[in-house]
């Protein structure tokens, strides 16, 4: 017969204590790791989500502020246009100097456009589109 074939041999052992407990730490690190890897994968994966969804409200709040910015200059330009046409009208009416004392409104406030052409129907105010 073969040596180490045979079943009552000497030389065959049953692994150690020491062995298990090496195969068992091995186990426990394997685990240990893929515990890790998908802590890691879950973690990129929250990094990616969050940076989409901060860039689409980025582009989302760049869009509003586009469209802000357009309505102020509108703004701008229609107070423009009715400080001028003001101006040119306030030597005209006596209604706006503080001297006349039969006011229609007081002088602290501006009249509303539809106001305006009611008071004043020379004045031609055009209506703005907001």
């Amino acid at each position: 017969m073969a040596q180490g074939s045979d079943g009552n041999d000497a030389s065959y052992r049953s692994p150690s204590p020491a062995g298990r407990q090496s195969s068992s730490d091995h186990m426990k690190k394997e685990m240990r790791r893929e515990k890790n890897r998908i802590a890691a994968q879950k973690s990129r994966m929250r990094q990616t989500q969050k940076a989409d969804s901060l860039h689409l409200e980025s582009e989302s709040l760049e869009k509003e502020n586009a469209a802000l910015r357009k309505e102020v200059k509108q703004l701008t330009e229609e107070a423009k246009y009715l400080s001028s046409v003001l101006s040119s009208h306030e030597p005209l009416c006596s209604g706006l100097t503080p001297t006349a004392p039969d006011l229609p409104y007081p002088p602290h406030r501006r009249h509303h456009h539809a106001a305006a052409a009611a008071y004043h129907p020379h004045i031609a105010v055009p209506h703005y589109q907001h």
